[in-house]
């Protein structure tokens, strides 16, 4: 978990929040990179909470949650 915390953030959320086209986008890369660290901009807590956010996210892309630190998810592939 800890190589989690020196990666950046490639895909960030905001006031749109979980749209298709966020959701394909964090599936291509959990594709390729298998670990990858979303943002959630201060924006979209006007539409829910992490805690929302987070299940829905594990459910729409079949990853596995690994951190989840303020505004701040790490995701990986199941099975990892």
């Amino acid at each position: 978990m800890r190589e989690a915390h020196k990666i950046e953030a490639t895909v960030r959320v905001g006031k749109n929040g979980l749209t298709d086209s966020v959701i394909n986008e964090i599936r291509n890369q959990l594709k390729k990179r298998k670990v990858i660290k979303i943002k959630f901009l201060k924006t979209t807590k006007d539409l829910g909470t992490m805690h929302e956010f987070v299940e829905i996210l594990a459910e729409k892309t079949g990853a596995r949650i690994l951190d989840v630190r303020g505004g701040t998810v790490v995701l990986t592939v199941k099975g990892r």
